[in-house]
């Protein structure tokens, strides 16, 4: 019988926030806002975080300054309960 393959992989999640104070990454990997993931300034207005999940498909937005942003570098969105979209992130 095959196995299947749960290792999990790092995913770096990076926005680009000047001047931002807190950037937080929330989804459904985090369980929203119960396990929010603070992002730390990797740069100069460029806040990053890495994340092991295992394979499967996650939905996630970032908090920035209390206010929720979408990732620019996602092109893959679906609609969310609150007329806004989350970002989708597929692991392999």
């Amino acid at each position: 019988m095959a196995q299947k393959n749960t290792a999990k992989k790092r995913q770096t999640f990076t926005i680009t926030a000047h001047g931002a104070k807190t950037v937080t990454l929330m989804g459904d990997f985090t369980n929203w806002q119960e396990k929010p993931i603070s992002l730390g300034q990797a740069q100069w207005g460029v806040w990053a975080a890495q994340v092991d999940l295992p394979p499967g498909t996650y939905h996630y937005r970032f908090l920035v300054d209390g206010q929720w942003r979408d990732d620019p570098e996602c092109s893959l969105r679906v609609p969310n309960a609150h007329g806004s979209e989350n970002s989708v992130r597929i692991v392999v």
